[in-house]
């Protein structure tokens, strides 16, 4: 399947999204944030050798030099795997659990999701590392990276551009896709949206799928926290009447979401709720690899991968 060509949207001046349709597994959006000077940040790589590779084309027109940083939102495959290619006095930044996240998954997305040639990739884990939250400043233009995790992974952190009132979401926001928590937590996934509302973003950047603005924001918010609260109610009655994840997640097949890409993660979601049904400590680390085979079940066969 041939996807659309990435698109580079000026948000604000010298603030930029670059949004890779149509947003399904390991086809992320990243981001990119000037100062005065040319100096750049970067926000997130993405997951082939190709896109990565395309992606550093695109940067280098914006400003020619060497970012200054890249900052990690989470430690999954299609956000870090391009950071091999970043060069080697360029600091990676990302959470403490970042780091302990992308050196234990390793190539794990590339071994799930087959279907793409990744070329090559390497794991680079972030060089810096923080827990809570940190400023960068563009000269005068200030990026706060706050931690918002467990939610989406462990390691979560949006980057937050306070005067400019624009929020990179990392994949705590998915536009039209469903919320993947197994790697996260259910119960810490509307925190994580609460924590966003009380920032009041005039324009948000999704982890996958379109930029949103103005009530768009609003709408996109409230739909995952219905999200969130539907799989927490879907995850109580199945536990209590001792059901799997999967069979619960089949026996639901007509809920509203279903229509949403990747309705398959309600497995993996499922499975994350009960872990925490069985009183786990949120963002306790679950086996990817042993959940996968359930949500390719629910699917009803091998789940697809366009990147």
């Amino acid at each position: 399947m041939a996807l659309p060509p990435p698109d580079l949207i000026e948000l604000v001046p010298g603030v930029f999204a670059y949004v890779q349709p149509d947003g399904s597994w390991m086809v992320n959006n990243t981001g990119v944030v000037t100062g005065r000077a040319g100096e750049l940040v970067m926000v997130d790589t993405t997951s082939t050798e190709a896109r990565n590779r395309a992606l550093l084309e695109t940067v280098a027109r914006i400003s020619p030099g060497a970012p200054r940083a890249l900052v990690n939102t989470h430690h999954h495959g299609d956000h870090t795997f391009g950071n091999w290619l970043l060069p080697t006095g360029t600091p990676i930044i990302g959470h403490v659990l970042c780091r302990e996240d992308v050196l234990a998954a390793g190539l794990v997305a590339a071994h799930v999701l087959t279907g793409p040639d990744y070329g090559h990739i390497e794991v680079r884990p972030p060089d810096v590392t923080f827990s809570g939250a940190m400023t960068l400043h563009l000269g005068d233009r200030a990026v706060e990276l706050i931690h918002v995790g467990p939610a989406h992974t462990r390691s979560d952190v949006v980057v937050w551009l306070p005067d400019e009132r624009v929020l990179f979401a990392g994949d705590i926001a998915f536009a039209g896709g469903q919320p993947f928590l197994v790697e996260g937590s259910v119960a810490g996934y509307p925190v994580a949206l609460a924590r966003i509302r009380e920032l009041e973003p005039e324009v948000l950047v999704p982890g996958h799928g379109p930029v949103c603005r103005g009530g768009e924001v609003t709408a996109l918010l409230d739909g995952l926290g219905e999200y969130a609260a539907f799989v927490d109610a879907l995850a109580r009655d199945g536990h209590a009447a001792g059901r799997t994840p999967l069979e619960t997640a089949t026996a639901a097949p007509d809920n509203r979401f279903a229509a949403w890409q990747e309705s398959e993660r309600l497995v993996g979601n499922l499975h994350r709720a009960y872990s925490e049904l069985n009183g786990d400590p949120l963002g306790t680390p679950l086996p990817l690899p042993a959940i996968w085979p359930d949500m390719v079940a629910f699917h009803g066969g091998p789940i697809g991968c366009f990147a």
